[in-house]
């Protein structure tokens, strides 16, 4: 592991209840929302030191205590990151025509990810869903409404930015319709092992940078 390698352990993760702290933690996002209404469920309160993220190094996350259907989020490079264990009846939503037919990229043509998560799932792992969680709007942060229903009687279940509408599905894919043009970015990530996520660093052999993606 490289020394300045930061790891976020489960004990590091902690609820938060109001969207005020979140976008406390994740500085330089905008989002003219109110606090206290939404139940963020799991969120890393500890960063990497100031030095670690201005320079983009890797950080490694702990997923051994994420279940099936949470979401935690930790920032890298000053960019909150939705790290998701999805469930597979969610996974199944994600593959259904249902949905897909109301999506505006469903297989991700526009450069928002790298070639490895260019795939149904835009993940490595399909269970594992890891995206930049900047609206590709206006930089709004998205809300996390994983539950069929949450947002509208015909909602499958997947991310809804508050600001001005915009919807994704749990993979990051963006809706038709909505005020934002593309899908949520992938940033470059890797598997250390079974439970450690590494944002930051690509899988070996495979090239891709952030900074080469349509629009954050």
């Amino acid at each position: 592991m490289p020394e300045s390698t930061a790891t976020l352990t489960t004990s590091e993760i902690v609820t938060s209840t109001t969207r005020r702290d979140f976008l406390f933690l994740a500085t330089g996002a905008i989002g003219a929302v109110g606090a206290g209404a939404v139940l963020w469920p799991l969120i890393a309160q500890m960063a990497p030191d100031a030095a670690t993220l201005a320079a983009g190094a890797p950080i490694d996350v702990d997923l051994g205590s994420l279940a099936s259907g949470q979401q935690i989020v930790v920032k890298w490079r000053g960019h909150p990151i939705f790290i998701t264990n999805r469930a597979p009846a969610a996974l199944k939503v994600l593959q259904g025509e249902q949905l897909v037919a109301q999506l505006a990229d469903p297989n991700s043509q526009v450069l928002q990810q790298p070639t490895y998560a260019n795939n149904w799932h835009r993940s490595i792992k399909p269970e594992i869903g890891v995206l930049v969680g900047v609206c590709t709007h206006l930089g709004c942060i998205p809300v996390f409404e994983p539950d069929q229903g949450q947002v509208e009687p015909d909602w499958l279940g997947g991310y809804f930015c508050p600001c001005h509408g915009s919807k994704y599905d749990l993979a990051g894919r963006v809706f038709r319709g909505v005020p934002a043009p593309y899908n949520l970015p992938v940033p470059p990530y890797s598997f250390v092992n079974d439970t450690i996520l590494r944002i930051g660093e690509n899988p070996s052999g495979q090239k891709f940078d952030l900074d080469e993606i349509t629009q954050l």
